[in-house]
């Protein structure tokens, strides 16, 4: 038999457990920080983006920015746009790379549809085009983009947007 008290909690150990539970981060900063996680693989010189499409609380696809499968990755070969000095948000069709939001997105499938995509940037208006047709609900971002039209494309689309940070 064991001393009385033995198997209760203290007051100071309640105290301990509503203090954590405080500090639990919520679902959007927990999914998010999973997508900075998911940047780190990527292979571009100039932005490391990671992209999670989540539906229903249960990761369906990651994707991180990089050259197509088979291709030579930035890293090994250089940034064709940095040697053609082209600005942040301009002339896409240069670079040789597959943004984050695509590679979630074909990873992802028909499962997008409904799903709340979180990404470490501001999506641009190619990929923010894909993003409505995949039939994306929600778009939580964090960090920034010097282009945001894509960011217009959304919201005429009607797709709800979180900014975190």
């Amino acid at each position: 038999m064991g001393e009385v008290g033995e198997g209760t909690n203290s007051s100071a150990e309640h105290a301990k457990t509503r203090e954590r539970r405080n500090q639990r981060i919520d679902w959007d900063e927990y999914w998010m920080n999973i997508a900075k996680d998911v940047a780190k693989r990527s292979t571009c010189l100039r932005r490391q983006i990671g992209a999670v499409i989540v539906k229903d609380n249960v990761i369906i696809s990651t994707g991180y920015n990089g050259a197509p499968r088979g291709f030579p990755h930035c890293l090994d070969v250089g940034c064709r746009r940095d040697k053609l000095n082209i600005k942040s948000g301009e002339r896409h069709e240069e670079c040789i790379g597959v943004h984050a939001e695509q590679n979630a997105l074909i990873q992802a499938g028909r499962e997008a549809a409904g799903a709340t995509l979180y990404v470490n940037s501001y999506p641009c208006k190619i990929c923010a085009k894909l993003i409505i047709n995949a039939g994306i609900r929600r778009v939580v971002m964090s960090g920034e983009y010097s282009d945001r039209e894509g960011l217009e494309f959304l919201r005429k689309a009607g797709i709800e947007l979180t900014f975190l940070d």
